[in-house]
């Protein structure tokens, strides 16, 4: 039996992308906020699914929304992972984009989490319409298909951006992929902010890769490194880490460089799949909030 529809306590119930006031709800909540937007093709359109991990101190979520036709209205669903309702860890529920039946899947049972808002392995959650996954997350696919009897997707889903929310007293830590088919790097944000001369240190993989000295004139800024062969462009706004009160946050933004410029070519060419083309249009963009705890 499906569980009614609904948007759980830990996520604000309003547009999927972070409005201008977000950041401040979440940073009163304390509740660490993972945000991962895809496009893909679902019910016949090229549309955006954002999947939101939320954790606080009663409640671990799991909630995905569909974008609607206009791009305003969206489409919901929510798990609630109470460490009580075992039962909770595997299941489905469906709701309805333009007629169609969308189907949520997930198994979370041995799922490891290490003690972070996002799992690290032993889980899927699989999103299937029409009889086929459209978007798979996890390491358990072979699981996931089995189990759900469907098909995989014509087209691959592209993520696009992710936005998280997280909370320290100095050092700030995430790994993220830069593209869906290159490796994960370690990012550490440090900022040393006694006394009168702040210095501002980002890591990528435990390399030095920006350092910002006399920070309460150079608190937003931004600089290109390298990543490997590829180049990553890093933006930074520390202004109410040195000069706000209450809950406060610095942003960080990481967008890679592409390595060629993006193909001009028209739909219906020889290149190929004009859907594919489509959504392959969108370049990926981290989005880190790190909330100082004092």
């Amino acid at each position: 039996m499906h569980d009614p529809i609904g948007t759980p306590a830990c996520f604000p119930s309003r547009d999927h992308r972070m409005q201008p006031d977000e950041p401040t709800s979440v940073g009163r909540s304390g509740q660490s906020v993972f945000k991962s937007v895809y496009r893909t093709k679902l019910a016949g359109e090229c549309r955006l699914i954002t999947v939101t991990w939320c954790r606080n101190l009663l409640l671990h979520g799991l909630s995905v929304s569909v974008q609607g036709p206009d791009g305003d209205e969206h489409y919901r669903c929510k798990i609630e992972l109470k460490p009580w309702y075992f039962w909770r860890k595997q299941g489905s529920k469906h709701f309805i984009v333009d007629g169609t039946t969308v189907k949520v899947v997930w198994d979370l049972k041995a799922a490891k989490f290490n003690s972070e808002t996002e799992p690290r392995s032993d889980y899927y959650v699989a999103i299937i319409c029409q009889d086929e996954v459209v978007l798979l997350l996890g390491d358990q696919k072979k699981n996931a298909y089995r189990k759900s009897g469907c098909r995989p997707s014509l087209i691959d889903p592209i993520l696009i951006s992710r936005r998280e929310h997280i909370f320290g007293k100095r050092k700030f830590t995430t790994r993220v992929k830069f593209s869906d088919k290159g490796a994960f790097h370690d990012i550490s944000v440090e900022c040393n902010s006694d006394g009168i001369n702040p210095v501002l240190e980002i890591r990528v993989d435990r390399v030095l890769a920006v350092q910002v000295k006399h920070l309460q004139w150079k608190f937003r800024g931004n600089e290109s490194i390298n990543v490997g062969k590829n180049g990553l462009q890093v933006f930074w706004d520390v202004h109410d880490w040195l000069f706000g009160s209450g809950p406060r946050h610095g942003l960080f933004i990481f967008n890679p460089v592409p390595s060629s410029p993006p193909s001009n070519e028209e739909p219906g060419s020889a290149s190929g799949d004009y859907d594919n083309a489509v959504l392959g249009s969108s370049r990926f963009c981290l989005f880190l909030y790190a909330w100082k705890v004092e």
